[in-house]
Parts: structure tokens; C-alpha cells; sequence
């Protein structure tokens, strides 16, 4: 038998909320947005989509959980103070703080209008799960499942993922970039006292990670374009023992493999 969320958390005056059911805006996940940068995720709540959709009181926000289907994260509870001709000015209450980032809510809900009435759904509400702590990125799937995109990788490193950097920071391996954008690929390495975790931490600090292909790919966009467009796969991973010559062959066998040399990749050399 499911738990509703009314049996954990009675709402009172539901008229004085209006739920946001945050999705891909086709730039960011806000489940990353959220992990990445509560100002950012703030700013969610205060963006004016050229129509007054938060005309109560109260924002009821959720994150849509995009691992798995129909399930929400709770994002807070945010109190609008002011209503300007181009944005909203909103604060984060008290309510439910103690689930931020932690409730986990199932709903089917599809619609296209993504601010909406709470009256007909917070009864229908379930909880799918309680997190111990507050969410901080994905588990670690496995050497031979890693695909991420940027913002999932840079949620990972920025919190220090544990189970992640435990796994990634002391082997070596050769893994692909791929830009969703322009459908060209870049091949590099991880060797020497370098782990893939240290050499994927350069990207998400720069963008480019030093490569002068991706360097010259983004120009100023910089982490903005690698957000929207970048793509993580690790496909070898190798004992930090293994000689640097080893992975070196490994890098120029998967460049030749993926065509990513020229104008086909991003590769230089």
C-alpha cells in the first residue's frame, strides 16, 4: 500500500500554492541545477515566462528526477515577495526544509504546462522514498556504464562523490567526449600519476581540459556550451600500474577506431 504524501506531510490552504514541476529546458537538468547551485535553482523559481504563472502565494517546487520515470525531487518551499515586470523575487521558507533535496515524490504528471494548481494533485501524491542525505548525484554505475553529461559530471565532482572518486581517481584509461551539437568526437587519455578522475576534474574547471580542438570548439562560450552539449564515456579503464606506453597505444588505436583525427573529430593529433 503506498504512502501519500498527505500521511507524512499535512499542507494546509493548498489555494495558496501553485506547484513547479521543473524539467529540461533544453539547457540544464534541474536535478543537476539544483545539486550545482541553489542560487541557480532559485533563480528557477524567479524566472517570468511572459505570464503571471505564480499567482499565489507559495511555490510548491519539484525537480524532475530524470533516472527514473515519474518520480520528483522536492526542492523547497519558496514564498514570492515581489512581482516585477520581468521576474519574480522569491525566498526559500522553512516549510518542509527537512525534505529539500531528500523526498522523493511519484506522479505521472506530463503536461506541458509545468506551473500549476496544487488542489489536484497533492492528494494523489506518493513517496516513493526518503534519501538518508541530500541528493548529490547518481551512484556509481559500474566502469562499463559511465555516460555522462556534463552537468552530471560536474554535480559529481563538485560534491566529491565518493563512491565515484574512489573508483575513478586511481586508474587509468582512455575515454571519449562526444559534442551532442556538432556530432564530433574527442579520444583522450589519463596516464602517468594522472587518474581519470583528475583529468575529468580539469574539464569541468575549464571546459577544455587544455585540448586545443575543444578549446578552440567552445571559444567563449566555455561551460556554458559543455553543459548544454558535452558527453562523458570512459571506454577502458586500466590499472595505475599499467606502463604509460600501454595506455598511449590504447589513446591512437581509439582515435583511428572513432575517426576522431580532422575535420570528422576534435582530435589534433
Amino acid at each position: 500500500m503506498p504512502i501519500l504524501l498527505k500521511d507524512i506531510w499535512p499542507v494546509e490552504n493548498l489555494a495558496d500554492y501553485k506547484i513547479h514541476f521543473a524539467r529540461y529546458n533544453q539547457h540544464s537538468q534541474p536535478l543537476e541545477v539544483w545539486v550545482r547551485s541553489k542560487k541557480e535553482w532559485q533563480g528557477w523559481q524567479e524566472y517570468w515566462p511572459g505570464r503571471n504563472d505564480f499567482n499565489r502565494p507559495l511555490i510548491f517546487s519539484l525537480m524532475q528526477f530524470h533516472y527514473e520515470t515519474d518520480i520528483w525531487l522536492f526542492g523547497g518551499v519558496f514564498r514570492v515577495l515581489e512581482r516585477h515586470a520581468d521576474r519574480y523575487e522569491v525566498e526559500l521558507t522553512d516549510l518542509g526544509k527537512e525534505f529539500i533535496g531528500r523526498l522523493k515524490i511519484r506522479s505521472s504528471y506530463r503536461n506541458r504546462t509545468t506551473r500549476t494548481y496544487m488542489e489536484p494533485h497533492y492528494h494523489e501524491f506518493e513517496v516513493q522514498e526518503i534519501l538518508r542525505e541530500p541528493y548529490s548525484g547518481r551512484a556509481f554505475c559500474g566502469y562499463d556504464e559511465i555516460d555522462l553529461s556534463f552537468e552530471e559530471l560536474e554535480v559529481l565532482i563538485k560534491n566529491d562523490r565518493p563512491d565515484w572518486k574512489t573508483a575513478l581517481e586511481s586508474v587509468k584509461g582512455i575515454y571519449l567526449i562526444t559534442d551532442t551539437h556538432t556530432g564530433k568526437r574527442y579520444i583522450g587519455s589519463a596516464y602517468g600519476d594522472q587518474g581519470i578522475w583528475s583529468r575529468w576534474k580539469c574539464y569541468i574547471e575549464t571546459g577544455h581540459g587544455g585540448n586545443k580542438g575543444i578549446h578552440d570548439l567552445i571559444n567563449k562560450a566555455e561551460l556554458d556550451y559543455c553543459r548544454s552539449h558535452f558527453r562523458f564515456a570512459l571506454l577502458e579503464q586500466r590499472l595505475s600500474k599499467t606502463p604509460d606506453e600501454k595506455i598511449l597505444e590504447r589513446e591512437v588505436f581509439w582515435k583511428r577506431i572513432l575517426l576522431t583525427r580532422g575535420e570528422q573529430g576534435l582530435n589534433h593529433n
